[in-house]
């Protein structure tokens, strides 16, 4: 998915927008009272915000890239941590079961704060789905199946093959259908009575990253990677509607049933919502400070929604200060400051550690360990630390060499089946600029 960021410099011309730019300015500072009409903050997180979910009791569920599930009673947190990787999305089956899906490949079902495998994907869950009498969850994953588990034990049933990383699911309101979408940009239907494959619904080459059906089964929204959410008819396939709102890509989508309001969150950070009763936009919103709108749950009365992305803090925001549908700024950023300010060993870093790794000594919530005196340490060494298996028998001391390899190949070749992310650094200079900047930060 694209990641992009902007931030918003608009002048108010209502009451209602002159509120929601002064709320935005409140990102940077402390928390105003948490009231179901006041603008709020849940702070903690040590990695950027991947999921979130709120029981019917009103407690928020967080998936974090730090390897944690967060459950908040008012602000406060309670840490659920058993993934071995990031945690990616998360649902409550009911008022007190939480359950779980990560990096690790791992679905995992929380009762009490104990965690319980349920079992494992072959490549990262992607997305949970509870069916519709709760007795079943659905895990999506990028390894092209999706797994059904029954929640009274026992073994799962797999749904495999789908032609592509599979991103989404959601059950029918019948219980006996299932759809999936995949990064191919295929949405299929399946028959859950059936072992016959799935049927492809719609297949339109752009990659679909969420899907919202309603609760009586008359429509179904997607949005894909080219910013466009399409309406369809969840049994033929065909078109009702589309928007577009000139952002990219779709990455959240929440619908609240009983005011018929979905929310789409986009790679900028901005968040709009649709009248699904009316079929027209209503209202958008800048609603993170830096980086996507990764995940987005409404609060049972409809009356907020909160949102997660990049920058390790959720968002509560009223929708009473969402304004109308505006277009794109057209400056963007990438950082919390401006990335030209910064020389180009900080950049890489930026881009390629700063999520999961820390520069400072000590404890952090940030999904790797610190890189603090990194430099002549063994890795799988620091104190503290729950290091994979492989990285604990990696026989790897941290040296100039040793991460210059680590960015020229990728972390996938270096050290194979480790946590850490895939991705390289193609230029050698790119590379010494990093390096550099490490020796000088991390001393």
């Amino acid at each position: 998915m694209a990641r992009h960021v902007t931030t918003l410099s608009r002048t108010a011309t209502s009451l209602r927008v002159a509120a929601a730019t002064a709320a935005l300015a409140l990102l940077a500072f402390a928390s105003v009272p948490a009231t179901a009409q006041d603008f709020t903050t849940l702070k903690g997180h040590g990695g950027p915000v991947m999921g979130l979910a709120v029981s019917p009791a009103g407690r928020v569920a967080s998936a974090s890239f730090d390897n944690s599930v967060g459950l908040w009673q008012g602000r406060e947190p309670t840490w659920l941590e058993a993934h071995d990787a990031a945690v990616v999305d998360v649902i409550f089956p009911s008022d007190g079961v939480i359950a779980s899906g990560g990096d690790d490949f791992a679905v995992r079902l929380w009762q009490d704060g104990a965690p319980r495998l349920l079992g494992r994907h072959k490549g990262k869950v992607t997305d949970l789905a509870l069916s519709p009498d709760g007795q079943t969850i659905a895990s999506a994953s990028w390894d092209g199946t999706v797994a059904l588990w029954p929640l009274s034990g026992g073994q799962a049933r797999w749904l495999t093959e789908l032609g592509g990383g599979v991103n989404d699911v959601a059950f029918a309101p019948d219980g006996r259908h299932l759809y999936a979408a995949t990064s191919a940009g295929d949405l299929l239907l399946f028959d859950l009575t059936r072992d016959d494959p799935p049927r492809a619904l719609s297949q339109n080459g752009f990659g679909i990253n969420e899907i919202v059906l309603a609760p009586d089964g008359s429509w179904l929204a997607y949005g894909m990677v080219n910013g466009t959410t399409w309406v369809i008819d969840p049994l033929t396939g065909d078109k009702l509607r589309d928007f577009a709102v000139e952002r990219k890509p779709v990455l959240a989508m929440a619908h609240h049933a009983a005011t018929g309001q979905l929310a789409i969150g986009y790679g900028d950070g901005y968040i709009i919502t649709i009248d699904t009763n009316a079929w027209r936009l209503s209202k958008g919103f800048q609603a993170m400070r830096d980086g996507p709108a990764w995940a987005l749950a409404w609060t049972p009365d409809g009356e907020m929604i909160w949102a997660g992305g990049i920058d390790n803090v959720i968002y509560g925001w009223p929708v009473a200060l969402f304004g109308k549908v505006e277009p794109p700024d057209s400056a963007s950023r990438s950082f919390l400051r401006d990335a030209a300010s910064m020389p180009n060993g900080e950049r890489q870093f930026m881009r390629k550690c700063s999520i999961c790794h820390a520069l400072e000594p000590g404890e952090s919530r940030k999904a790797g360990p610190t890189l603090y005196g990194i430099f002549g340490r063994e890795a799988g060494t620091l104190p503290g630390y729950r290091y994979s298996e492989t990285l604990l028998a990696a026989n790897i001391v941290w040296t100039e060499d040793t991460i210059d390899a680590l960015f020229d190949q990728g972390p996938d070749h270096f050290i194979p089946r480790s946590k850490m992310p895939m991705q390289r650094i193609t230029r050698a200079e790119d590379r010494d600029d990093l390096i550099a900047f490490l020796k000088r930060a991390t001393e």
